[in-house]
């Protein structure tokens, strides 16, 4: 309990100065800075949390072309997570309603982060329109292809937009297990317990010359692949 405590009486003052210096970066020196302070939020996150992480596979991130990274959604904490362990620029695909969020909305929008309307699927195709052309253009995209938190830490079954958009830029596909989130914080607790999380980076998978006949196979080899890696441990909310 007193982590929890020391957590979110530091961490809710601290998301606020990072917003402050996240939007004043992107207007001074563009979106890649206002990433970069947003990795620093992520790590100071889980220093807070008492989290470690044991990365395996950074050699698979692609060093000269970008890709779109897909990653199994445990915890609130798998965003601090994949900041502290993806050493790259990239760009988040999230839905519509964070944008809303006042301040952290407006600061994820000058980071370049790309909004999806999922109410709205003629403005969530313009949205996959809109990523694939920043991929052709040189930025990296992360993606939680189940489009929500696992209650339970079990892969919940894929969307099919973040293929279709692979499939639209002919970028590779990088799958991303994280494994141990879900006991830090399960969904819907607030109490934060440390540990460590491990994750692991596939190789890519290519997307060039394939076509949505693919898309299908292409869901199943990056949910096999992530599947391989999690482990589903029995959290405290379970015991």
């Amino acid at each position: 309990m007193l982590r929890t405590i020391v957590f979110f009486g530091t961490y809710i003052p601290f998301t606020g100065l990072c917003i402050i210096l996240a939007v004043a970066a992107s207007i001074v020196s563009g979106a890649d800075l206002a990433h970069r302070i947003a990795t620093l939020w992520g790590k100071v996150a889980l220093l807070l949390g008492g989290v470690v992480i044991d990365v395996k596979g950074r050699e698979n991130i692609p060093p000269d072309r970008p890709a779109i990274f897909m990653a199994n959604h445990q915890s609130n904490f798998d965003i601090p997570i994949l900041y502290a362990g993806l050493p790259l620029q990239f760009r988040w695909l999230a839905k519509k309603e964070l944008f809303d969020v006042p301040g952290f909305g407006y600061a994820m929008k000058r980071a370049g982060y790309i909004p999806v309307d999922r109410a709205d699927r003629m403005k969530a195709i313009a949205s996959m329109k809109d990523a694939a052309e920043r991929i052709r253009q040189g930025s990296s995209v992360i993606i939680f292809p189940e489009g929500t938190r696992s209650p339970d830490g079990n892969l919940l079954p894929f969307k099919k937009g973040g293929f279709m958009l692979a499939l639209e830029s002919q970028a590779p596909i990088v799958p991303v297990a994280i494994s141990g989130s879900r006991d830090l914080m399960p969904k819907h607790q607030l109490r934060i317990r440390g540990g460590t999380v491990n994750i692991r980076i596939f190789p890519p998978l290519e997307t060039a010359d394939r076509t949505a006949a693919d898309r299908d196979r292409m869901m199943g080899d990056v949910q096999a692949a992530i599947a391989s890696a999690v482990e589903v441990r029995k959290g405290a909310d379970d015991r």
